[in-house]
């Protein structure tokens, strides 16, 4: 595994280094005749780069037929309601740009989890290629990070950390008790490139944590993000980074 760690004045010059490396990564695929395919996160520094994707620079010369977008984790909730997921990409990302909607992948959180969990495997499977490994293998994952070192829907001590053999799971959030759809940890580990992305001083203690390998680290699941054949990327914001 190779990691990389970049930290960056502002969210805005972080979304727009992250937004021309997508730009670049999607146009090697086209030029190979390759679908690209990425998973999204939710929180409020994927959002920047949503927003910075949005700009004409990036959604007027992206070949957006080439890529297909799936969601790590998605709240058991409708669209259109304030806390999902896909909402939000829809409404930074998705309704400025000319992108085949057999092409967006979303997470039905308007669905019985237990069965939309079984359905969005079949999809992951139908849509992402497998490579040489026995479970597909995305060409990017974005990630965030909670202050308690989640990452997706997966929540320290949660039943989720223990999945192995399988791609997607339920999960709870151990507060609220809602529950979600989330990527596991063996999906995550297999994609060609994972990216955190990370902002906010409320993020800097955890991110020293993890980054310092400091004692007792592992049980955050984000810590356990190591993909075996691909790159690990940091990308944060001073704020986030100020104890490195």
């Amino acid at each position: 595994m190779k990691q990389r760690i970049k930290i960056f004045e502002t969210i805005r010059s972080l979304a727009e280094f992250v937004a021309h490396e997508f730009q670049l990564a999607v146009k090697n695929a086209a030029d190979d005749g390759n679908i690209f395919c990425v998973a999204l996160s939710g929180g409020s520094t994927p959002k920047a780069l949503f927003k910075m994707l949005a700009k004409p620079e990036y959604r007027e010369t992206i070949s957006w037929d080439n890529v297909h977008l799936f969601w790590g984790d998605e709240r058991n909730v409708p669209p259109n309601d304030k806390e999902s997921n896909f909402g939000k990409t829809k409404n930074a990302l998705l309704d400025y740009i000319e992108i085949q909607q057999t092409n967006i992948h979303r997470i039905r959180g308007e669905e019985n989890p237990f069965i939309e969990v079984t359905n969005y495997k079949r999809e992951i499977e139908k849509v992402v290629p497998f490579g040489n490994t026995l479970i597909p293998r995305f060409d990017w994952i974005f990630l965030g990070l909670g202050s308690d070192g989640h990452t997706a829907s997966i929540f320290p001590l949660s039943n989720v950390l223990n999945k192995k053999g399988k791609i997607c799971s339920v999960a709870k959030h151990p507060v609220s008790g809602q529950e979600r759809i989330t990527f596991t940890l063996p999906l995550i580990n297999n994609a060609k490139r994972v990216s955190f992305l990370v902002s906010g001083e409320g993020k800097a203690n955890i991110l020293k944590k993890i980054l310092k390998s400091e004692k007792g680290s592992k049980k955050y699941p984000a810590a356990l993000v190591q993909p075996e054949n691909g790159i690990l990327e940091w990308y944060i914001d001073e704020a986030s980074g100020k104890y490195l």
